[in-house]
């Protein structure tokens, strides 16, 4: 028997499977999906590689082919359903198959399960008296265990050792002794315990009620369809997934339940957790390796029913999957910055289908991608148009900051936000303040000759931070402040302040009074950075939470009245044909989180560019007028949803190869690609054209049929390998 085995070694060069001997004492272990050291190279170099099939069709002469050298047991083994998964990512999203292996496979290494150590008494508790006297007088330790025994038969190891003050050696000359036993056994670790009585229902108002019952009747029939549900912010589309959630799991099936960001676990979690107990569990990149591991076998053992984490969640290993839901579908977080740069929407539509199971996506600000499929037929539109409970929908505020410059207000508040500030402060009432940025400093600049400070090996400017040194948030590079322009010497050198640090710092001077929290990427670091900071804010530890995007998704504050968008606008000029789509998203959502209890809600936007329709439809929360504008522009530049596209990035150290390569792959693509009715455009300088000594160009292809854009990837995939002139050269793409 053969085996097509995947080397361990992400190479466009290396892409292709290499067949391997099963020797005979391997043959009924090794089967597809099994994780295998082997020979590899001219140097037989021990590696580890994964079967994607078994055959008995030898394709290369037998006397050149090289055996299994065994089963690498460390490694976890790979399903044969997500072999499938990884060659459709592949597919679609241009990789190797090593890359969309990895992908799939959530949890990489085995981990040594934890052991649960208990000493039990092994003689009867007369015997235990009869020898109580002849260890007090030779070993006093013994004899305080033994008394313990003698009330409590069976002690849990490490309260022995905790509070009994007892060393393991006492508890082995016991055992050796005859008179105790050690049992040993394997635990689970859980991420997530909670005191809390769980089993906690809530009523659904009439329109909930209509939208579970909708998608619960369709399950019911075996109809397996992707729902989108378009909510506006605080109308309970939790308990809606909830609802249906229940009904699922209750008919003997699982889910995976997506968040857009570990932020969100917290709040998620406790509401889950409150319902269906220890039925749900998490899985992500701040639990321990240990942690990780045991989730992925609790789930694929049937433990658990449901799984709550960010984007890798979505590749648990589920025997009988019945449903997805992707809360907040229209987040960027869902897609992936790593090659394969998958998209979790679209790959857990392809899950779906495989496993006969129905896919849930909300937001109250829909992807355009995905409204536009729902207007077509492609996703069941289910709407919800009013808050759950009495919460009303906040009174939103305009400010144009350029009005506030000219009347003199050099604050970063303007005079409406202040004004509503002090009067929350008075009342005890809570405010949330959202800055789309982290940090001081967004850049140094010259006052007199214009100079900014870069970074010498990325195209783009280093960041002030408080301890005094100048940051490279790309690839880390640090150096010393600077007092002088290294230009033209001139002392006007400063920061452009306008990050979350600079917020916080306004907010201690102009309300001294104020409890505030900061919560962006710098103060949740921590494994529980997170949840230290929204558990302390909803119990009203803190008057005041600052952040970045973080604190304005799908956060759940009552006492929140005020909710602050300093600098609305700041996302609105990025490099993206979705930079208004985003800003209006942003907006919305922050708004979103005031007046969620029986308290009024307010939200002052703070912006320079108030006659932007994105900017005018958050404040208006209508998403419908927000969508008509923006399919409009979609459609007049052949943008996704309307065209598909996909974005090829060259990149190499050298810049004369990068150059002389792009020109030749675009050649390529003319030549030898199906380009008909298909827009192509570049090579051109990437935004960052330089990144930790990196040079980008990109070349876009755009065509209305995904399969025309799929099959260009195909060949360049082929074609590099090949070709010399990509010896030094790196092709990624991005899709959509």
């Amino acid at each position: 028997m053969y085996a097509d085995i995947i080397i361990d070694i992400s190479h466009e060069q290396l892409d292709r499977t290499f067949q391997y001997a099963i020797p005979k004492e391997w043959e009924n272990a090794v089967d597809i999906g099994t994780t295998v050291n082997v020979p590899f190279g001219k140097g037989n170099r021990v590696i580890t590689g994964y079967v994607i099939n078994i055959t008995e069709k030898a394709t290369y002469p037998v006397e050149k082919i090289k055996p299994i050298l065994g089963i690498n047991d460390s490694r976890v083994n790979v399903a044969g359903n997500m072999i499938k998964l990884a060659s459709w990512i592949k597919h679609n999203y241009g990789s190797t198959m090593n890359q969309a292996l990895k992908t799939v496979i959530p949890v990489k290494d085995k981990v040594k399960q934890r052991e649960k150590k208990s000493v039990c008494l092994n003689i009867s508790d007369d015997e235990a008296e009869k020898l109580l006297p002849t260890l007090e007088k030779r070993a006093r330790a013994r004899a305080r265990l033994l008394e313990a025994l003698i009330e409590e038969p069976v002690i849990d190891s490490e309260i022995i050792s905790s509070k009994l003050n007892i060393s393991s050696s006492v508890v082995n000359a016991l055992e050796k002794q005859g008179v105790v036993s050690i049992n040993t056994e394997s635990m689970y670790r859980n991420p997530v315990m909670d005191s809390n009585v769980f089993g906690k229902t809530v009523t659904l108002n009439e329109e909930q009620q209509q939208a579970a019952d909708k998608i619960i009747s369709d399950y019911d029939k075996g109809i397996n369809k992707t729902y989108l549900v378009h909510g506006i912010t605080g109308s309970g589309k939790t308990e809606v997934y909830m609802e249906v959630i229940d009904h699922v799991i209750s008919q003997g099936k699982q889910v995976i339940m997506l968040i857009p960001e570990i932020a969100l676990t917290f709040q998620t979690v406790q509401r889950f957790y409150h319902r269906f107990g220890d039925k749900v569990s998490i899985i992500n990149s701040r639990m321990s390796k240990g942690e990780r591991y045991d989730q992925f076998m609790r789930a694929m053992k049937g433990e658990i029913s449901i799984m709550i984490g960010p984007r890798s969640a979505l590749f648990t290993q589920f025997p009988k999957l019945g449903l997805i839901v992707i809360d907040e579908e229209h987040e960027s977080a869902y897609q992936s910055e790593q090659t394969p740069k998958y998209h979790a929407v679209n790959t857990a539509l392809y899950i779906a289908q495989q496993s006969q199971a129905s896919v849930i996506l909300g937001s109250a600000t829909p992807s355009v991608d995905s409204y536009y499929k729902a207007k077509n037929g492609e996703y069941e539109l289910i709407t919800l148009n009013s808050r759950a409970g009495r919460g009303e929908l906040p009174q939103v505020y305009i400010s144009d900051m350029r009005e506030e410059l000219k009347s003199g207000n050099r604050s970063i508040f303007s005079r409406r936000l202040t004004e509503l500030i002090n009067d929350r402060l008075k009342k005890k009432e809570q405010i949330m303040l959202f800055l789309n940025k982290r940090g001081t400093a967004g850049f140094i600049s010259c006052r007199s000759c214009g100079h900014v400070m870069k970074c010498p090996h990325c195209d783009i400017s280093l960041t002030a931070h408080r301890n005094g040194r100048l940051v490279c948030h790309y690839c880390g590079y640090e150096q010393i402040n600077v007092s002088v322009c290294p230009e033209c010497g001139s002392k006007y050198i400063s920061g452009f302040r306008a990050g979350t640090e600079a917020v916080e710092d306004a907010v201690n001077k102009m309300f001294p009074g104020a409890r505030v929290l900061r919560m962006d990427m710098d103060t949740t670091k921590g494994k529980e950075g997170h949840e230290k900071i929204l558990s302390e804010f909803a119990n009203e530890q803190a008057d005041i939470l600052v952040g970045t995007q973080m604190i304005v998704k799908g956060h759940d504050f009552p006492k929140v009245t005020l909710v602050g968008i300093i600098a609305a606008d700041m996302s609105l000029y990025a490099s993206d044909y979705r930079a208004t789509e985003k800003t209006f998203q942003l907006i919305t959502q922050a708004a979103g989180r005031a007046g969620r209890g029986i308290r009024p809600g307010e939200v002052v936007i703070q912006t320079y560019t108030p006659d932007n329709y994105g900017i005018k439809c958050a404040s208006l929360q209508d998403y419908e007028a927000f969508y008509q504008q923006e399919i409009a522009y979609r459609k007049l530049m052949k943008y996704p949803p309307v065209n598909n596209m996909i974005k090829i990035n060259i990149s190499s150290k050298y810049e004369d190869l990068l150059e002389n390569a792009s020109r030749n792959l675009l050649m390529f693509i003319k030549q030898k690609c199906d380009t008909e009715r298909m827009i192509i455009l570049g090579p051109s300088n990437a935004n960052i054209y330089k990144l930790n000594d990196v040079y980008t160009k990109v070349i876009y292809a755009s065509h209305r049929e995904y399969d025309k854009l799929t099959s260009v990837m195909d060949n360049i995939e082929d074609y590099l390998p090949c070709n010399e002139v990509f010896r030094n050269i790196c092709v990624q793409f991005d899709v959509n």
